[in-house]
């Protein structure tokens, strides 16, 4: 394998922690992040460019001779950017490692991803989709349905598009504000309204050339912004892996059997092209698995736990995706379990301030994965509301959380906030006593 200029997009804990793992390859020459934070300059060349232009994103690639791009959020994905190298003939050879646009609503619209998976008997909620032509018959609906409901804007809505609600007048208040208020923008003209299951949430992660896949350590984070899964939704407080019933009962055959499978299967008999990162978002109800949501790339904060437990080379691997051959390759997990514990800004996921100086980054021993991090004359400030990404290896859970704790107390910047009991269900203790 010849070495490769690779070009990765996004600037947050998950692109860091790619940024980490990809620069530890021989098998890349030069690394390029855009735009990348502060700390994803310790791993590669961040670049002022934006993963949303695609013209400048070509032109770069042209320029700086890249071989392979890699996008890190699902907007580029979802947007078309695979399409869009690979209908031009001057840049249709540098290989995009994600799915085509179509593959690609499977996390961009809820609707197509449940059409999906009832076409191809993959275990997921009881749904129905409604819009503006059949609002009325929703209303409806939603007066019939058990309580509670989930009411999923179609869309991409940052991860706000979903509300789960115990009353039915609430539920069509939200409904109402989704498709008549648009709440969402356009992300709500339609909106999939379902069951809701109740059991524990996990995310298993596969890397598929369209026809082969690998299975990546699984993961499982924290939500809320508050301690015992408490408060509003955020991007994301936490997480662990591995998950320890996965592997228990059968559950790992079972998700590999009646989800992942038909899922590779039914996107190469749809023929769509999907050579990427798939994130099962799945529920284990009663000892069964069921599909919450697709999405078309790794996950932030699961990355920065799924990334240091993988073993294998990463651009070997994304190499073999693109030849096809990921039948190839056996992937390795660490033994270790790994815990990672977000710092985020005061206010967050409401209004916070940017610009706080943070300081112990040199005292910390943990892996540090940057997230909204800015350099301003050789020091680094806050520049987002995730912050920074602590995260530590352990024999069990319990220990890796112990260490990622101990050197949270090492960083500090003014408002600095986290949640204390990150892998509560596994450790046994709750640290908000």
């Amino acid at each position: 394998m010849i070495d490769m200029n690779i070009l990765l997009l996004g600037s947050g804990g998950r692109e860091c922690a790619l940024a980490w793992k990809i620069a530890q390859s021989k098998l890349c020459s030069r690394l390029f992040i855009a735009p990348g934070n502060a700390g994803t300059a310790a791993y590669g060349e961040n670049v002022e460019l934006s993963p949303y232009d695609f013209e400048a994103v070509k032109h770069f690639c042209i320029q700086h001779q890249v071989d392979l791009v890699l996008p890190g959020s699902e907007d580029p994905l979802v947007n078309g950017i695979y399409d869009f190298f690979n209908t031009d003939n001057s840049i249709k050879h540098i290989f995009v490692a994600g799915p085509s646009q179509t593959g690609a609503q499977l996390e961009g619209s809820k609707a197509f991803a449940k059409k999906f998976m009832q076409r191809h008997n993959i275990p997921t909620a009881d749904y129905r989709e409604f819009s503006t032509e059949n609002f009325e018959e929703g209303l409806r609906y939603i007066e019939q349905h058990s309580m509670p409901v989930v009411l999923k804007a179609d869309g991409l809505a940052a991860g706000k598009g979903v509300v789960i609600t115990h009353d039915p007048e609430e539920a069509k208040t939200v409904f109402h504000d989704m498709i008549r208020e648009a709440k969402f923008g356009t992300a709500g003209k339609k909106v999939v309204i379902e069951s809701f299951l109740s059991g524990i949430e996990l995310s298993v992660f596969v890397m598929t050339d369209g026809k082969h896949y690998v299975l990546l350590p699984e993961a499982k984070d924290y939500k809320r912004i508050g301690e015992g899964d408490t408060g509003p939704n955020t991007g994301g407080m936490g997480a662990v892996s591995p998950v320890p019933f996965f592997r228990q009962n059968g559950f790992d055959d079972l998700v590999i059997k009646q989800i992942i499978e038909p899922t590779i299967r039914g996107l190469e008999q749809e023929q769509i092209s999907y050579r990427g990162f798939i994130f099962f978002g799945l529920i284990a109800v009663e000892g069964l698995p069921y599909v919450i949501e697709y999405n078309c790339r790794m996950g932030d904060p699961e990355t920065e736990v799924v990334i240091p437990r993988l073993e294998n080379d990463l651009v070997a691997m994304l190499r073999h995706m693109q030849a096809g051959t990921l039948d190839q390759i056996a992937v390795k997990h660490k033994p270790e379990s790994a815990g990672t514990v977000m710092l985020v800004s005061e206010g967050y996921p409401g209004s916070y301030e940017k610009g706080k100086k943070i300081s112990g980054l040199n005292k910390a021993g943990s892996l540090l994965f940057h997230a909204g991090t800015i350099n301003k004359e050789h020091e680094i400030y806050t520049n987002g509301g995730r912050v920074l990404a602590v995260t530590a290896y352990g024999n069990t859970i319990g220990e890796a959380l112990q260490e990622a704790y101990k050197n949270v107390e090492q960083l500090s910047f003014e408002g600095k906030n986290f949640r204390r009991d990150i892998g509560y269900e596994f450790t046994g203790t709750n640290r908000t006593a």
